[in-house]
């Protein structure tokens, strides 16, 4: 049986089991009857702690993945897929309303160099919470675990769960973040289509 090993950009339990659950529903569009691994591997996204944008949540995706494709390259290491997930918050203005939403990012890129986005969906940060990441600087994991009163939130359910009540955790969020972002891959035809109507 093939084996198809996935690097991914972190060795964060919740974001590296959001890998794992998007493998067992995308792997046999994916990979046939190939078997997956996971490859976790801390590798620096390139931005700030909380990214409070979403060029800089992309960008921390995006370059946590070329880093595993760059150990891959010095190292020969036989993996596939270079997943960089990065999670943090987007700071709209609407007039003089703002808007700070939490979201969750990934890049998958192959062995090929081939790469694409995905995202969560988005919840909106209550304005006390948003005040103290956003004005004051104090990074979210450990805003959160003062705004909920509890210890190590980040590794648990994380900010997500806090604000949705445990109806969406942090590792749900980055499974759908990773489903999209692995889109093109197991469904190349319906991509492939696209991009040959859009040349013509």
């Amino acid at each position: 049986m093939e084996k198809i090993i996935i690097a991914v950009g972190t060795t964060r339990k919740p974001k590296v089991e959001a890998v794992r659950d998007a493998l067992a529903v995308i792997g046999p569009s994916l990979g046939g009857a190939a078997e997956f691994e996971i490859a976790p591997v801390e590798v620096p996204s390139g931005v700030r702690h909380t990214p409070l944008s979403r060029e800089d949540l992309m960008a921390g995706a995006r370059q946590r993945s070329e880093a595993l494709a760059g150990i891959a390259r010095e190292t020969h290491a036989s993996w596939k897929y270079f997943v960089g997930l990065e999670g943090g918050l987007d700071v709209i203005r609407e007039g003089a309303t703002r808007w700070v939403f939490l979201e969750s990012w990934a890049y998958v890129a192959d062995d090929t160099g081939r790469g694409a986005f995905g995202q969560s969906s988005a919840v909106l940060l209550p304005e006390r919470l948003a005040k103290i990441v956003v004005d004051d600087g104090v990074e979210l994991s450990e805003a959160i675990d003062d705004f909920a009163g509890g210890l190590g939130i980040r590794d648990a359910q994380g900010a997500w769960g806090v604000l949705t009540r445990n109806m969406i955790t942090r590792r749900d969020a980055f499974r759908a973040a990773v489903i999209s972002a692995f889109a093109p891959f197991f469904n190349r035809e319906m991509y492939s289509n696209a991009e040959r109507k859009a040349r013509a």
